[in-house]
């Protein structure tokens, strides 16, 4: 890398490159030097970009896309490189009206196609410009003001869409994130009058409309006298407040980490996000926009920056509204206010692990700013998390920041209803960052696990299994050390209480990335939990020497293995089954002689269980026609993998890629009787040597369920593809074909004689073009024909599923949940209080400060603990009813284009409460409609 890209990209940071200066002032000097010299040497060299609709196509200088890059790739640096473009300005004003041209180009090209991080980060890009004197401040407020508009009109009732708030909050998300990189600027730098602001008349035109909105709705007077000229922040800020006070406060509802499945909606004093942002930049304003934790570089040069010439900043156009307005029914309204949430996602839902005092030093708009800055490098640096981990420990903020830290990257980990990005980057991350600070971060995390673990009861059953399998790998990494000594009162409680349930996934998760052995020697300061650990892991044979079976189902195991030592084909083996074996000895042994042999000559490996399946898998489908016959197929390979859940999971899930069983017997098997009763836990004593099965029982599921959708959202994507082919063949045809009938109709002169058409030669070969595209278009079109029928065929099954399965939920549930509610309530009576869901609680968890234990918390499990009061069937129902609101929430793209159907057969007026109430939350859908 040359060396002023390298100044450029290691700007702000303590390295060789700067020779070790950390002064901001004096590296971004010595970067301005360097990289005004490379504009000038290189004036030529440009890199060309494509075309966008209404705009030129412009060129990029080399140093202006690397800025442009650096800016939105590590935006926590933008008021660095935002003052290096200031310093530029005053010598080169061309590159600079250039990158100020492309930024708003792509900012246009970002809210066409709803690109949500792009839009943010140029936002605030062009306010750090505005600091800067790069930009005039008028420019910016018009950017704020299409964005203002454009949200007042999403949610307008009469002439917008309300399901598309999630665009409309977006947006004031964006404008309202800006100001704490340049509030103090706007404030200084524009005086307009009040004569020039149309968009306030256009808000406030709003509130004629009072049939439209709540009878809480009022106009806005706390912060502005409308007697009097407001500055332009002050406009923006009525502006978003009038916004505020016409928008429909969001829920958290069905996405709450900490949420109880029968709690009563109590949102209404609650602040949502927006509401809580603008409250701290509230807070910001009334401080004099003084904020620790956005460096004001732009002050240091003040003088120089002055003398620079502001540029004018086209407007941008926010895109169409996605649909003609007028009232829509509940089930159009829910499926477009799903699909706004999927493409404009809220970014964070905090968790407030530790206690108040953990960071009280914070303004509340810090925090704020701190959490951007570590989303962003999340999200930009997601591809090497050595660097992402490096830039999270050096952010330019002058306190620490290690408990927050904590809590934004395990919310991230445990947003719903999907993280960002996989689990396990967060998972490397945290291992990277307990490394960068090893005096530090390791305690931090520590005390995030009990915090955690205190309030597991409460947590949602899907960030429950994601912090089972993140803890059990963070501590595969750190040598399986904890203090289990801490946890063994677990043992004291019910076999389904949740912090019991825990203890014994992670041990079991543990088992599955080490060894039995090494995970016992793990927990040699609590012996006792070796209650807690699998059996050790291995196949049970039916037909093993040592087993007292039947000699003759012996013999028959015997001669199918040396049929496969011999290499027989699949077909002879069909026939020494119908022939030999079936006759004399029914279905159920034939099935339990074959599968278990096969599964026993596949045991090895995963290997040999795919060579098996995929030479021996016609006899099992011969053998298993239909769901009755495939449910006993899974029950025989679940007897086989009794002790390990996992090749369990991975026999059933070969099978069903093999089509050898079908999603619907999966369901069928699932909710049989026999794993009905395992969904809450994983010992008790009449299945001592199953124990560790109904994790496995939920993942089989989730695959079943998640192979068919996969495989919807594939053919999607395929006709997606194919339907722009066929629109390009179409073109590439109808060119072809003019381009022949021109040439035909044209008088060429052959031979001194007038013939119509050119030359013959040229004629054929213009056929033969025309010929081939007809045929690719012909082609395409038949593609396009054959997966849509692939298409529908999946939708119709995936509809059978789902209505399979939520008939199985409500089936299962019914006769539980009559005996186990009371009132409505699976609370005990008397002890609501205890086990109701406080997101405050975590405040007043204190910390021993020595090693960050939670005083709650003792080493010898005794002491002052929060007692379990819930038996057995009420936490059955609970986990179960949690099963069901997390696989809603996870197909609900899918499960709101088959609502109807559901709601017909499945959400009666017959259905529990609690039911409908697990189900609507998955769907992020209001019970009262």
């Amino acid at each position: 890398m040359s060396s002023w890209r390298s100044l450029l990209l290691r700007l702000g940071e303590k390295c060789p490159e700067y020779a070790g200066n950390a002064d901001f002032k004096d590296q971004i000097d010595a970067c301005h030097s360097l990289v005004r010299r490379e504009i000038e040497h290189s004036g030529d060299d440009v890199f060309p970009v494509r075309k966008y609709e209404h705009t030129a196509s412009p060129c990029y200088h080399l140093a202006e896309r690397f800025l442009l890059q650096c800016a939105e790739q590590l935006p926590h640096k933008i008021p660095l490189y935002g003052t290096l473009i200031g310093l530029l300005n005053l010598e080169n004003e061309e590159f600079v009206s250039k990158l100020v041209e492309s930024t708003q180009i792509n900012l246009q090209d970002a809210l066409e196609t709803g690109q949500c991080n792009k839009i943010r980060i140029l936002m605030r890009f062009l306010t750090v410009l505005m600091c800067s004197k790069v930009i005039q401040p008028s420019a910016l407020v018009v950017i704020f003001e299409s964005l203002l508009s454009s949200a007042a009109t999403t949610v307008d009732e009469e002439k917008g869409i309300p399901s598309w708030q999630a665009r409309a909050d977006f947006y004031i998300t964006c404008i309202l994130s800006c100001l704490p990189w340049g509030g103090a600027e706007l404030v200084e730098l524009c005086n307009v009058p009040i004569s020039s602001i149309p968009l306030l008349n256009h808000i406030f035109s709003f509130f004629s409309f009072t049939s439209s909105f709540s009878a809480n709705a009022e106009l806005p007077t706390s912060h502005v006298d409308f007697q009097q000229v407001p500055e332009e922040i002050e406009r923006v800020m009525v502006g978003v407040e009038a916004y505020l006070s016409i928008r429909r406060r969001v829920s958290d509802a069905g996405v709450s980490v900490f949420e109880d499945i029968e709690e009563t909606n109590n949102v209404v004093n609650e602040k949502d996000f927006l509401e809580d942002l603008w409250s701290r930049v509230q807070d910001l304003s009334n401080r004099g926009w003084k904020l620790d934790s956005v460096p004001r570089l732009h002050l240091s040069f003040e003088a120089q920056l002055v003398a620079g010439k502001s540029h004018d900043l086209s407007p941008v156009s926010c895109p169409e509204q996605p649909g003609p307005p007028g009232a829509l029914s509940g089930i159009a309204f829910g499926r477009q206010k799903h699909e706004a949430e999927l493409k404009y996602p809220q970014r964070i839902r905090r968790l407030n692990i530790f206690p108040s005092n953990k960071t009280e030093d914070l303004q509340p708009i810090d925090r704020f700013v701190v959490e951007e800055y570590l989303l962003d490098v999340l999200f930009f640096l997601n591809g090497c998390r050595k660097e992402c981990a490096a830039y999270m420990v050096g952010l330019p903020v002058p306190f620490r920041y290690e408990y927050l830290m904590a809590e934004t990257i395990f919310s991230q980990l445990l947003l719903l209803p999907q993280p960002p990005f996989r689990p396990i980057y967060y998972t490397l991350v945290i291992i990277d960052l307990c490394k960068a600070l090893p005096g530090a971060f390791p305690a931090v995390i520590a005390g995030a696990v009990r915090a955690l673990f205190d309030k597991i009861t409460d947590l949602d059953m899907e960030c429950r299994t994601r912090l089972i399998l993140w803890f059990s790998h963070h501590l595969s990494n750190f040598q399986f050390i904890w203090p289990w000594e801490e946890w063994a009162y677990v043992l004291d409680l019910p076999k389904w209480a949740p912090q019991r349930v825990f203890v014994q996934e992670v041990l079991e998760r543990e088992v599955r990335l080490s060894y039995w052995d090494k995970i016992k020697q793990s927990i040699e300061n609590a012996p006792a939990l070796e209650e807690l650990l699998p059996p050790r892991g291995g196949p049970q044979f039916k037909y093993s020497a040592e087993d007292g079976t039947d000699p003759t189902e012996r013999a028959l195991s015997l001669e199918l293995k040396d049929m496969v030592k011999g290499r027989k084909t699949a077909r002879e083996m069909i026939s020494w089954v119908e022939e030999n074996v079936f006759p004399a000895h029914g279905f159920d042994i034939t099935l339990g002689v074959v599968v278990q042999t096969l599964l026993d000559i596949g045991s090895k490996s995963f290997t040999h269980l795919i060579t098996v399946l995929e030479r021996y898998g016609q006899v099992i489908a011969k053998m298993c026609t239909d769901d009755d016959q495939q449910v006993k197929l899974i029950m025989e390979v679940s007897s086989y993998w009794q002790n390990s859940a996992q090749m369990t999971a991975i026999a059933i899930d070969r099978m069903m890629s093999y089509r050898l069983i079908s999603n619907l017997a999966i369901v069928r098997w699932v909710f049989s009787p026999l794993n009905l009763d395992r969904f809450h836990v994983s010992d008790s004593p009449w299945e001592a040597r199953e124990k560790g099965m109904e994790k496995g029982v939920e993942l089989i599921l989730r695959n079943a369920v998640s192979k068919t959708y996969n495989r919807i959202s594939d053919l999607r994507k395929e006709i997606s593809s194919l339907e722009r082919s066929v629109v390009l063949a179409e073109r590439a045809a109808s060119r072809a074909r003019e381009e022949l009938e021109s040439a035909e109709s044209k008088l060429s002169v052959i031979d001194g004689e007038p013939v119509l058409g050119e030359n013959p030669v040229r004629i054929k070969r213009l056929k033969s073009y025309a010929e081939k595209a007809k045929e690719e278009e012909v082609s395409v079109r038949e593609s396009l024909e054959a997966k849509e029928a692939l298409l529908a065929r999946a939708v119709d099954e995936i509809e059978a599923l789902f209505l399979s399965l939520y008939k199985s939920f409500l089936t299962a549930l019914a006769e539980p949940l009559h005996d186990a509610s009371r009132d409505g309530t699976l609370r005990p009576s008397g002890h609501a209080d205890d086990m109701a869901i406080d997101l405050e609680d975590s405040s007043v968890m204190e910390l021993d400060k020595d090693d960050e234990r939670p005083k709650k918390s003792h080493p010898n499990g005794s002491g002052e603990r929060r007692g379990y009061n819930l038996d057995e069937k009420q936490q059955w129902c609970l986990t179960t009813l949690g099963y069901l609101k997390a696989f809603t929430r996870q197909y609900a793209s899918e499960i709101w284009q088959h609502i109807e159907k559901l709601d017909a057969e499945v959400l009666t007026e017959d259905t529990h409460p609690l039911v409908r109430k697990a189900i609507y939350c998955g769907l992020r859908r209001p019970l009262e409609e």
